[in-house]
């Protein structure tokens, strides 16, 4: 655990203290592009801040393989280094889009030309842990066409939610703790040294989030780009397809087919849990497609429907927003890590419906502000008097006319059909808000 811990530290270190001068360089090249109809932020906001996650990624690799333990992964796995060329080539395109705005084909072709250089060298799923029938083997074309689909849907999961300051770090930072913890579990419970790489990916993923989260924090610094929202979507669909495709269940335990149908429940859970960890992402993408398809438009035409969007639509504050989306995501994760670890207790189901709730009230809190009756307004704070309440929604609806007329005008000077800069989804025009 110490190695790991370190390992995520150097990570976390080299992305943080190189933000910084990737800012001054983003600047300095132009990736500063101006504000949008669509966009959240009001100031030009630097990006390619997936220039400094990249070499935090490099940083984090390179000292686990002069690590006592984790030098293993290395020589008896080729994992970290199909990670490596993967994540550069996935990384390079996402940079020269940043700047220049590469075509979506171009883009959607680089993310399955990157899952399989990863495939050639060996991080692929090889079988499936199919609860009621056992592990099925996967041939050649099954195990790399599903390779490939789950890093395509996964980056483009991740591009999707990158819409709010600090959302897509935070949120891919949650996903990667719950999935070390329960690979780190895995090969540490269990001996099974195939876990091995995908705890490590994980870790790293970690450190390359919470270097960036305090540059990106609202109000953001930088913004990580296509080239960092690919590689960690990257990153973090080659934890999952490590651990998913690489560990044999059938090592895992034995005793009597009772007991061990008992046991595989964890087991399963790898089929699930590239699920659960971007639940929210996930949830978003099919969404937009929908909705987007459903209105007659491109599946990857920009709007303002996002799930994000759709908070600060009902009242929420940014910074609110962005912990609502945490919470969540880790109740989805956690949840179903808890569940693999004991997945016979009734109270973690209690615990999971009861934060359930929780989140739900937070949810919906913005419709339901109280009002004090008059004889009572004297003792409570203005914003729950009737009257200042409602010259409030008058001076905001007169506000809110402002900006819209401010947008229209907007919308007039941006070219029909031309991408943004910011909030680009990962294969076609830009959709994300800012």
């Amino acid at each position: 655990m110490r190695e790991y811990l370190l390992t995520l530290c150097v990570t976390a270190a080299v992305t943080y203290l190189l933000t910084g001068p990737v800012r001054k360089f983003a600047i300095v090249a132009g990736a500063m592009p101006e504000i949008r109809a669509r966009d959240v932020h009001r100031e030009p906001t630097p990006r390619l801040g997936g220039i400094a996650m990249f070499f935090g990624l490099c940083a984090g690799l390179l000292v686990a393989d002069h690590l006592t333990n984790l030098h293993q992964v290395f020589e008896k796995s080729n994992e970290p280094r199909a990670l490596l060329s993967g994540a550069a080539l996935i990384w390079l395109i996402g940079v020269l889009d940043d700047k220049f705005e590469i075509d979506a084909l171009i883009k959607l072709g680089s993310q399955m030309i990157a899952a399989g250089v990863m495939v050639v060298q060996g991080l692929t799923i090889l079988w499936l842990p199919i609860p009621t029938v056992g592990t099925v083997a996967l041939t050649q074309w099954q195990g790399t066409l599903l390779t490939v689909a789950l890093v395509v849907v996964t980056i483009n999961a991740v591009n999707f939610v990158d819409g709010l300051d600090g959302l897509a770090a935070g949120v891919v930072c949650i996903a990667a703790a719950a999935f070390f913890m329960y690979a780190y579990r895995i090969w540490y419970s269990y001996g099974i040294e195939a876990a091995a790489p995908a705890s490590l990916f994980a870790a790293i993923l970690m450190g390359m989030c919470l270097g960036f989260l305090p540059h990106n924090i609202h109000p953001a610094r930088i913004f990580m780009g296509d080239s960092g929202s690919m590689l960690i979507g990257l990153v973090l669909a080659a934890s999952a397809i490590s651990i998913t495709g690489q560990v044999d269940p059938d090592s895992l335990f034995g005793g009597s087919e009772r007991n061990t149908v008992h046991q595989m429940v964890p087991v399963y859970i790898p089929l699930l849990m590239p699920l659960t960890i971007i639940a929210i992402p996930a949830a978003d993408l099919i969404l937009a497609i929908v909705r987007r398809t459903w209105r007659g438009q491109s599946p990857f035409a920009a709007d303002r429907g996002h799930l994000h969007h759709r908070l600060l639509e009902i009242g929420h504050s940014h910074s609110r927003a962005v912990l609502i989306m945490y919470f969540f995501s880790a109740l989805i994760a956690f949840g179903a890590l808890a569940y693999s670890v004991n997945a016979a207790s009734m109270w973690i189901v209690l615990g999971v419906v009861f934060l359930s709730a929780i989140g739900l009230v937070l949810l919906l809190l913005p419709r339901f502000t109280p009002r004090a009756p008059r004889w009572a307004e004297g003792f409570v704070p203005p914003r729950y008097r009737r009257r200042r309440a409602a010259a409030a929604t008058r001076t905001e609806g007169e506000a809110a006319a402002a900006v819209d007329e401010d947008d229209d005008a907007e919308r007039e000077r941006v070219t029909v059909g031309v991408s943004g800069v910011n909030g680009a989804t990962a294969v076609g025009p830009r959709t994300r808000a800012r």
